[in-house]
């Protein structure tokens, strides 16, 4: 293999990888918190697709504005889901909620791609592309400017985020639900809050994947399926709540299409992915950086 195309394959593995990691870790979020195994991951991604067209193509909003707009929509939707539909769950079915929760993301779905048919008609909406021109990365390769912006905002979004769970209190409060509900509810912690924060920022950052892929998938009611299967292989393939593995993940997963993509052609990226994430449950059924199961299931 020549060098030219191992730095073409680095670089497409990159790219992807990036975006694939910012619709993992909100689901990871989700996992690792509350436990909850989300169904309507794809359709908060959808949600932030369909915020950015609107923001850029009907309001005329610049792209960074639109993004914006997506990620502060996507999260309204995230919380106000929460307090309507899970907190009520929580107060009735008490230990048994996580089972129920489980169904009604899967509720969820259905009502939001229905509602996204309702509203927007079955019509693809994207743009063309957010900013014209690409960048040679080398005598054989160039890319888009708007998917290297597009790629930028992902890590941009990944490192906001990060640094919020390390740097600050709401953060820390966070990670130490995560870790043991009964001991930080003990410690002062008010679980609701903390649960209506996350639900959130996981679907923020689901919304601003979908707004920055808006020029390579344009917004449909049924455009979820997708992100919700790359979502749960990253997660399955790093570790069930995981969130930093989960972004490792991402870029594990987007090299790995890369390369079967170049080596056996188009439409094998799928086989391989698959046929590698289940090598690696027989062998390490917790994930690669999973150090247990977590689940509704384990209960």
């Amino acid at each position: 293999m020549q060098v030219a195309s191992v730095w073409n394959l680095f670089v497409t593995g990159i790219l992807r990888g990036g975006l694939y990691a910012l619709m993992a870790v909100g689901l990871a979020l989700i996992l690792g918190v509350i436990n909850v195994n989300s169904f309507m991951h794809g359709e908060l991604y959808m949600i932030g697709a369909y915020m950015g067209w609107l923001a850029h193509v009907v309001m005329g909003f610049d792209p960074i504005i639109s993004f914006v707009f997506a990620a502060l929509v996507s999260f309204i939707v995230g919380v106000v889901m929460e307090k309507v539909f899970f907190y009520p769950l929580r107060r009735r079915s008490k230990e048994e909620w996580l089972f129920d929760a489980y169904l009604v993301t899967v509720g969820l779905s259905f009502i939001l791609q229905n509602l996204a048919l309702a509203v927007f008609q079955p019509v693809f909406r994207g743009v063309p592309a957010y900013w014209e021109g690409s960048i040679r990365l080398s005598p054989t390769m160039s890319i888009s400017i708007d998917r290297m912006a597009s790629f930028l905002i992902a890590v941009i979004a990944i490192g906001a985020f990060w640094l919020f769970l390390r740097r600050t209190r709401m953060g820390m409060a966070i990670r130490a639900v995560a870790e043991d509900a009964r001991g930080a509810m003990l410690i002062g912690i008010e679980l609701d809050g903390v649960y209506a924060l996350s639900f959130g920022l996981s679907s923020m950052l689901a919304g601003v994947a979908g707004a920055g892929l808006l020029s390579l998938i344009p917004a449909s009611p049924s455009m979820g399926s997708v992100p919700l299967a790359k979502s749960w292989y990253v997660v399955i393939l790093a570790g069930l709540g995981n969130v930093q593995g989960a972004i490792i993940g991402g870029f594990v997963v987007g090299m790995l299409e890369a390369v079967a993509y170049y080596v056996l052609g188009a439409g094998w990226q799928d086989v391989v992915s698959v046929f590698i994430l289940i090598l690696i449950l027989l062998v390490k059924p917790s994930g690669l950086f999973g150090t247990e199961v977590k689940g509704v299931l384990e209960r």
